[in-house]
């Protein structure tokens, strides 16, 4: 019988915590941090000699966090089309008049 008690892994509860702290205040710096940490856990989970738990908050803080970078990147470039093309139609107007 295993009498040692199961740990949970500290990258994976960064992870997870990262990841909500990524969709409530500090979106971009959160999401990557939450996504390195999550990174990070799976890899110490799968190493690790003693068992730990914590892959399903590692998961969870990747979702999350790969989410928000998603997100964030698609944002830019609504942006970028639409300030690209407002930008086009002032110059157009303006060598019209």
């Amino acid at each position: 019988m295993n009498t040692t008690p199961n740990t949970t892994s500290t990258y994976a509860i960064l992870s997870l915590a990262f990841g909500i702290i990524a969709w409530l205040m500090a979106p971009l710096l959160g999401a990557i941090v939450a996504v390195i940490c999550g990174h990070l856990a799976r890899a110490e989970i799968r190493r690790s000699p003693h068992p730990l738990e914590g892959d399903g908050m590692a998961i969870a803080g990747l979702i999350l966090g790969y989410l928000q970078i998603a997100l964030a990147v698609l944002l830019a470039l609504i942006i970028a089309i639409f300030f690209g093309g407002l930008l086009a139609f002032v110059a157009s107007a303006a060598m019209q008049a």
